[in-house]
């Protein structure tokens, strides 16, 4: 585990700066790369988990080609967390040049931030992997087998993508593991999740549900770099015309996914002017529409998405409520960054949702930085922390010492007292 340890103490700042505003990627859907050549891979079976197709990826960044033993776009089954039916799932997988270690590669599942809301969006669409290539590049260099899901929906267009749904992105998590495992013969059923914003919440939310959706794997942890633990609070926000200008997209993407949902719901109790003019163009992360798109959300203002009456507030609460974490008690440890200047995921939000994580009894390490924000955090401690729950050391809790304080009435008070677990 040294080497591991060496490789990735620091690495994770370029993908988080780059990529983990959760506003969808301007560049995650500049021209696809080919289909490529079908690779090796176990297509038997059925269920969540099972290959459908295995195919390499020609444009890809060469410094992953040149670096991995496989490099692979891959289609398998998951399950959809709002109507409990299998769905198809793109992603990637990647494994390391050499030896395997004793009982085969790790996994580390991948959770991306958001790069989109639309089919098109998927990373694995995107040569640079709508710029996560640098992270995927040096986790593979640290010894381990990454899978990536694009998520349901980004990648496959037979659906759509239901942002923010902890449970769909949980199963699409667990099952990319079990996908890595066809498509690289020689792996470890152990893994971790790591993901960044609406990964983040993948992560945590595969943790809760690999109890009963995990067998046959053994998840050693997860690690949640500035998650969207309570999403319902966005309601109260818009009803206070209070989002922020990096609300105003991820609540938008909110309301198309349950849009998609159910196809009853009135948009128009929850948008108007430029929102609901430029509706379709606010959602694209097509590199052709950039322009119009940026001068779109530079014109949204708080009355375009305030709820048109008290009642259809309450109602589109009650609908995301049940994204809302936690919501039962974790599988495995769970490490937690995130700032106190975070103007996408309020502080108060995710310390609400930890301090019932804790009253829950679960493990969790929690790195609340106070003069952080959503993406400028110092991730540097989290794949050391993942490298010591495969060594089997002992999980740091800092759930005693977890103390939640008065709600933030400014932005330059921090709304929790956390001493570092270790």
């Amino acid at each position: 585990m040294s080497r591991r340890r060496a490789a990735i103490a620091a690495m994770i700042a370029v993908a988080i700066t780059s990529t983990a505003c959760d506003r969808p990627s301007t560049q995650s859907a500049a021209p696809p790369p080919d289909a490529g050549i079908s690779l090796p891979a176990d297509l038997s079976g059925s269920g969540p988990g099972t290959v459908v197709a295995a195919n390499s990826m020609p444009t890809l960044d060469r410094r992953l080609t040149g670096t991995t033993s496989v490099a692979a776009k891959v289609t398998y089954v998951s399950t959809s967390g709002v109507t409990n039916q299998p769905t198809r799932v793109t992603g990637t997988v990647f494994a390391p040049k050499g030896k395997p270690p004793e009982g085969g590669w790790p996994i580390i599942a991948y959770g991306h931030p958001t790069t989109g809301v639309v089919s098109g969006c998927a990373p694995s669409s995107s040569t640079t992997l709508s710029n996560l290539s640098s992270t995927v590049l040096q986790l593979v260099e640290a010894g381990y087998v990454v899978a990536m899901s694009d998520y349901q929906g980004l990648g496959d267009d037979s659906t759509y993508h239901p942002y923010l749904d902890a449970t769909t992105a949980g199963y699409n998590l667990v099952d990319s593991v079990r996908a890595a495992r066809k498509v690289v013969a020689d792996t470890s059923n152990r893994w971790a999740a790591f993901g960044l914003s609406q990964g983040a919440q993948a992560a945590w939310a595969a943790n809760e549900l690999n109890a009963a959706y995990g067998a046959g794997l053994d998840l050693v942890g997860t690690a949640s770099v500035s998650p969207p633990l309570n999403v319902s609070s966005f309601v109260d926000d818009a009803a206070n015309r209070a989002l922020s200008k990096e609300q105003e997209p991820a609540y938008q993407a909110l309301l198309a996914s349950l849009k998609n949902e159910d196809p009853t719901l009135n948009l128009d109790d929850y948008r108007r002017g430029v929102v609901a003019e430029k509706w379709d163009v606010l959602l694209q992360c097509d590199f052709r529409d950039i322009d119009e798109r940026t001068r779109a959300v530079g014109e949204i203002t708080s009355d375009d998405l305030v709820p048109s009456s008290p009642a259809a507030a309450d109602a589109l609460r009650d609908l995301l409520r049940a994204d809302d974490l936690p919501r039962r008690p974790l599988t495995a440890p769970a490490f937690v960054v995130y700032g106190g200047q975070d103007v996408l995921i309020p502080p108060s939000w995710t310390d609400a949702a930890l301090q019932n994580a804790c009253d829950m009894g679960d493990v969790v390490r929690v790195d609340m930085q106070p003069d952080r924000g959503h993406s400028d955090v110092d991730v540097s401690p989290v794949l050391p922390w993942i490298a010591d729950r495969f060594a089997g050391d002992p999980a740091p809790n800092s759930c005693g010492s977890f103390i939640t304080s008065p709600p933030r009435t400014g932005p330059d008070e921090t709304s929790a007292q956390v001493r570092d677990g270790g």
